[in-house]
């Protein structure tokens, strides 16, 4: 039986962040699919005006029923807002290297980069765009994915925050992103890691 299940790429105003990029050239979509799962990989919004409008695209292309979501970097702060808004359409959520939030150097680089029309999507509590209070108030089974310590946009007490916001939130073995190098000889073990606990979540539901 094929089971769908709905990946977010990160990237925050970045014209070459695609999922292309993100899923499909890492190698994750081709060990989703030989695992079982039916992925959809719909690209972001390029130039938000809000995280609610980034939701508000994405959640025009959820499949019909209940489906399991993977949110990753930034795109977390979509797929969380996704949650809120559709409760009923997404079954679990894996946040995969959240992006850390209230970093005054990290949110000046990307003012920089990107100028002053990225400043809306910048505030936020743990995760940009979502209110502490937002996540504490998530029902569905979460997985938080933390990034290498040496990641300066994915930073541990990010995920450690989640950890203790969202109830009954489960941590995944540590991963570099996936567009990064070291990626590549761990596509297989992020994709099993990823299966092991949907799987889980399927059966216990």
């Amino acid at each position: 039986m094929a089971r769908p299940l709905f990946l977010i790429h990160g990237g925050l105003w970045e014209d070459d962040m695609t999922a292309d990029r993100f899923w499909h050239r890492p190698g994750v979509i081709s060990r989703l699919r030989e695992d079982g799962w039916v992925p959809q990989t719909p690209n972001r919004l390029p130039r938000p005006a809000s995280w609610e409008a980034e939701a508000a695209h994405l959640a025009r292309l959820l499949p019909d029923g209940p489906v399991p979501v993977i949110a990753a970097s930034n795109g977390a702060s979509v797929g969380v807002r996704l949650a809120l808004a559709h409760p009923a359409r997404v079954s679990a959520l894996v946040l995969a290297w959240p992006a850390t939030a209230g970093d005054p150097q990290l949110d000046q680089a990307t003012r920089v980069a990107h100028g002053p029309g990225v400043e809306p999507l910048l505030a936020g509590e743990t995760l940009r765009g979502v209110r502490d209070d937002e996540l504490a108030r998530l029902r569905l089974p979460v997985a938080v994915v933390p990034a290498p310590p040496e990641s300066p946009w994915h930073q541990r007490h990010t995920a450690d925050a989640l950890l203790k916001l969202v109830p009954d939130a489960v941590e995944l073995p540590v991963f570099p992103e996936t567009p990064h190098p070291g990626f590549a000889g761990r596509a297989g073990e992020f994709s099993e890691a990823l299966a092991g606990f949907l799987r889980s979540r399927t059966a216990a539901s």
